[in-house]
């Protein structure tokens, strides 16, 4: 490789490098910033009552004084800090599960939402790319006019909607699948997986949508460039020029939303497991705001906003990777 050329390899690596730090620090200070203002709101809450009989609550005001809710609010804040960043402790649940560990309830949690969600992203992205292709090579026919107009319409109806629509006719009409998911640890069973068909396809609805507009507009603008129109020139055919280098440079824009598809699964959907008795995250996040438990909708708070911090930060620095002409954060 000529001298010119690596030092132009080397210098783009050192670029984003350089980006991917600077945007973790501006991830960290935001997620810093959240964290107080949450953790201000909260406090300012009053704290739930304890039953005077049970046994964890000696153990449950202990663990009080030594968080320091009794003294000021930021020295309150130094302390949870102190004991998340050194111990990973995020204290003991008030109200659902009275007495134990926050962090043990929310990893038991955690399996259902991705497993339910990864179902979900499997079964959505190859679907909704191949609908955009389709929708793309069949531009400004009945078939895309369809496509499209479907699209909008799936993606302006709230997921919740499907999910209702989805056990009325599946689960109460048809009697396919049961209404809710099956409760038990054995995740890859039969009966498992086809109880959470119902939820999979509540979830699918809304991605399959933006990934077949995504791809459908990306298409359409590669293949009305002009080097598609130089490969038809050197006798190409338009398959031929479609599989070799629209399709490329439209994965540009495809493959980082894939990337933060796969990276928000664990983030879950709060109603979507609600309606369908998932026993994962999101449900635990509602259950806790109706407790009043305020260490689990803490912990819950903060688990949400890294993941979609860290997605957002995944993507952008994935452009970069994906295609080296891009230079993110460049200064023209």
């Amino acid at each position: 490789m000529p001298s010119g050329a690596l030092r132009c390899f080397f210098g783009g690596i050192r670029h984003m490098w350089k980006y991917a730090a600077k945007r973790i620090v501006y991830m960290f200070v935001v997620f810093f910033i959240i964290v107080l203002m949450c953790f201000v709101l909260i406090r300012m809450l009053p704290l739930p009552t304890l039953p005077p009989s049970d046994p964890h609550t000696a153990v449950v005001m202990m663990r009080r004084e030594a968080m320091g809710l009794n003294k000021p609010m930021m020295v309150q804040f130094g302390i949870f800090l102190k004991n998340v960043i050194t111990k990973f402790d995020w204290g003991l649940s008030e109200n659902l599960y009275f007495g134990q560990e926050c962090w043990s309830i929310f990893r038991q949690k955690l399996p259902a939402t991705i497993i339910v969600n990864l179902y979900s992203i499997i079964l959505s992205i190859p679907i909704g790319i191949l609908l955009g292709i389709f929708a793309a090579l069949k531009k400004n026919t009945w078939i895309d006019y369809s496509l499209s107009t479907l699209t909008m319409v799936v993606i302006s109806v709230p997921s919740f909607v499907y999910a209702f629509v989805i056990q009325y006719i599946l689960c109460y009409k048809l009697q396919w699948f049961p209404f809710v998911m099956k409760s038990g640890n054995d995740w890859f069973s039969l009966a498992m997986f086809k109880s959470m068909i119902p939820a999979v396809l509540a979830l699918s609805f809304g991605v399959i949508a933006g990934f077949t507009r995504t791809t459908r507009a990306e298409l359409v603008e590669v293949l009305g460039s002009e080097f598609m129109l130089l490969a038809r020139t050197k006798g190409l055919t338009k398959a031929q020029a479609t599989m070799r280098h629209a399709l490329r440079n439209c994965f540009v824009v495809i493959v980082p939303s894939i990337i933060g598809e796969f990276i928000g699964i664990i983030g879950g959907s709060l109603i979507i497991e609600r309606i369908f008795s998932i026993p994962g995250i999101g449900a635990l996040t509602l259950n806790s705001i109706n407790g009043l438990d305020y260490n689990i909708f803490m912990l819950s708070t903060c688990f949400y906003t890294i993941i979609g911090l860290a997605a957002n930060l995944v993507v952008d620095i994935s452009y970069g990777f994906i295609d080296p002409r891009i230079r993110m954060g460049a200064k023209k």
